[in-house]
């Protein structure tokens, strides 16, 4: 086992054979770090415009993917239970009151609409990265793409509903009311519950009612630049729960357009369509759904995190030197780019910390630039090693104290400037209480618990946890430095290495949602362009966005069965009306022209 893994670094000396390469010219060969995973990467040419038939049936797309926007704010009027517990803005509402007064007319509707908005957007992906059974899945480019202005205005149509729809599938945003009310009133968050922070009798305790309650006797998990912006939302709204959550989603919003910012950008750096990063990434089923609709704070930290990544490999890229001339330590116009860069990327892990690896994927593209290289060992003597990676040891010595000295003074200065201070760092892991069946490591330990019911064996699911979570969480670790050593090498960009370190978190954490598959779609959506990695990320994308429903704890099966059948029946009929040529038996609607 040792000699595959030595071997695998590039430290394990290979058997001469006659047809093996010199040991001189061996000598210069890096460990296989990622040479598998750079098969996901090939550079997109560009394309022209649609057609004008193309542009005819984009625009019917675009209306479509419009009504199930329109259809899915109607029915969250009155599905499952995310609307607050008090304060709610449509009760005693005639009109506005009556889909929860109907709650399997307004369910269907709430799934009919996602199942139509999801089936746009695999139709509207015919004009971005082509056919799925043609282009895509035999690695072709399309013949004409949709322009950037038809995909704005399509993202821009479909998000417009849901703007004004209550929270869609989750109930953080409550949690964030809550959270953000205690630090208002003087209190942590970070070891002060809802519960016992907002009891009733006190100031804002409204804004705890709606918590769901799993979250209501934990701590904040969350960075204190977005409670603190929370805060401000407090201070403007108080305890009015429609407005704060009016205000959230606009947070959400502005990370979302962050994404449509640097998302294009990042692709273009990469050599891949920006179009194909947009559609993928951007218009993703899931950030409408989950990110715009459940105002999820994971807006904000995507968003600052790529627009961080754009700004910092901008300077790293750039041809002038980061220092000015005759200056060593003062900053150059892309070397502040390069701090600002790195800053924002420091900013986003403080809205959630996960982000903040990719100060490590930016340092390493500094490095490069500095001429750090992955250290070629394999068949060199041990007294030439130090001689063949010092100069990379210096490069990547300098890059990560650069990068380590940002983030400190930025994580340092927001914890101390919004005096929420450093309790984060001990509330990281309160997503854990949560067994969810998407997180691998999880699901593998409930799994084995269940079996040793079953045998006889007792419950012992909770010890399998403590044991298997953390070796997963180890095994992530390990990944992702062998992503880093393969960005060292310059097999993968470093938008492809953080996607992939991304989607390594999400496989093997222990706490996993449906909108974390966007943590590493988005980044790679701007890098792998492989026909595999699109079709695994468009069927498990349109799978997520409609395997999640929007009910609540206490709807039978019979109910979700009965809407779920209603909604495909609607969404196929809504379907063919769009799409279907008009039957020669149906009459025309349109007015005949008077004879002559």
């Amino acid at each position: 086992m040792a000699s595959p893994l030595l071997d695998y670094l590039g430290l394990a000396p290979r058997r001469a054979t006659a047809s093996a390469e010199p040991v001189s010219a061996a000598a210069d060969e890096p460990g296989d770090y990622g040479a598998t995973v750079a098969a996901l990467h090939a550079d997109e040419p560009e394309v022209g415009p649609l057609r004008a038939a193309e542009n005819k049936r984009l625009a019917r797309i675009k209306i479509f993917g419009a009504t199930g926007s329109i259809l899915l704010l109607i029915g969250s009027l009155g599905t499952g239970d995310k609307l607050p517990v008090s304060q709610n803005p449509v009760a005693g509402m005639r009109v506005l009151s009556l889909p929860s007064r109907m709650y399997a007319t307004a369910l269907t509707l709430s799934i009919s609409g996602t199942l139509i908005l999801v089936v746009a957007w695999l139709l509207i992906g015919r004009f971005a990265v082509g056919r799925l059974s043609v282009e895509v899945f035999h690695g072709k480019t399309p013949a004409r793409r949709m322009t950037r202005r038809q995909a704005d205005h399509t993202l821009l149509l479909w998000i417009t509903p849901i703007i004004f729809a209550p929270p869609l599938l989750s109930k953080d945003v409550y949690s964030y009311l809550a959270q953000s009310a205690i630090a208002y009133i003087g209190k942590d968050p970070y070891t002060v519950s809802p519960l016992k922070g907002l009891p009733p009798g006190t100031p804002l305790y409204e804004l705890a009612g709606s918590v769901p309650n799993i979250w209501k006797d934990t701590p904040a998990p969350y960075g204190p630049l977005f409670l603190w912006l929370g805060e401000h939302i407090t201070a403007i709204t108080g305890d009015n729960i429609t407005v704060a959550t009016f205000l959230h989603r606009i947070l959400a919003l502005a990370g979302v357009a962050m994404i449509v910012w640097a998302l294009p950008r990042l692709a273009r750096r990469c050599g891949v369509s920006p179009i194909a990063a947009l559609w993928l990434g951007a218009m993703n089923p899931l950030v409408i759904l989950h990110l715009v609709g459940g105002i999820h704070n994971e807006s904000l930290m995507l968003g600052m995190m790529l627009v961080g990544l754009e700004l910092g490999l901008a300077a790293v890229d750039a041809t002038s030197r980061l220092s000015r001339p005759g200056s060593r330590w003062l900053p150059s116009a892309a070397g502040w780019l390069l701090i600002a860069g790195a800053a924002v990327i420091a900013m986003s892990s403080m809205i959630k910390a996960t982000s903040i690896i990719a100060l490590g994927f930016l340092g390493i593209a500094l490095a490069r630039r500095w001429g750090a290289t992955l250290p070629a060992l394999r068949h060199a003597p041990v007294r030439e090693w130090w001689d063949r990676s010092r100069d990379s040891a210096v490069a990547l010595l300098r890059s990560a104290s650069l990068m380590g000295a940002i983030a400190v003074v930025v994580i340092v200065g927001i914890c101390l400037g919004t005096g929420l201070g450093f309790g984060w760092t001990g509330t990281l892991s309160t997503g854990d209480i949560v067994r969810s069946w998407m997180s691998m490591p999880t699901a593998l330990s409930v799994g084995a618990g269940r079996g040793g019911v079953w045998l006889g064996l007792g419950d012992h699911t909770q010890a399998i946890l403590s044991i298997v979570r953390p070796l997963a969480q180890l095994i992530a670790g390990v990944y992702i430095i062998r992503w880093l050593l393969a960005t060292l090498a310059g097999r993968i960009h470093p938008i492809g290495a953080l996607g992939i370190s991304m989607a390594t978190i999400v496989l093997f954490s222990p706490f996993t949602q449906a909108w974390y598959l966007l943590w590493a779609v988005i980044p790679l959506a701007a890098w792998a362009s492989d026909r595999w990695f699109r079709l695994g990320a468009i069927a498990s994308s349109a799978l997520i966005a409609t395997v999640v429903m929007p009910t609540s704890s206490n709807t039978t099966g019979i109910v979700v069965a009965q809407a779920l059948l209603a909604a495909i029946m609607t969404a196929a009929v809504l379907t063919a009306l769009f799409f279907e040529e008009r039957p020669k038996w149906l009459p025309s609607l349109r007015r005949r022209e008077p004879s002559r």
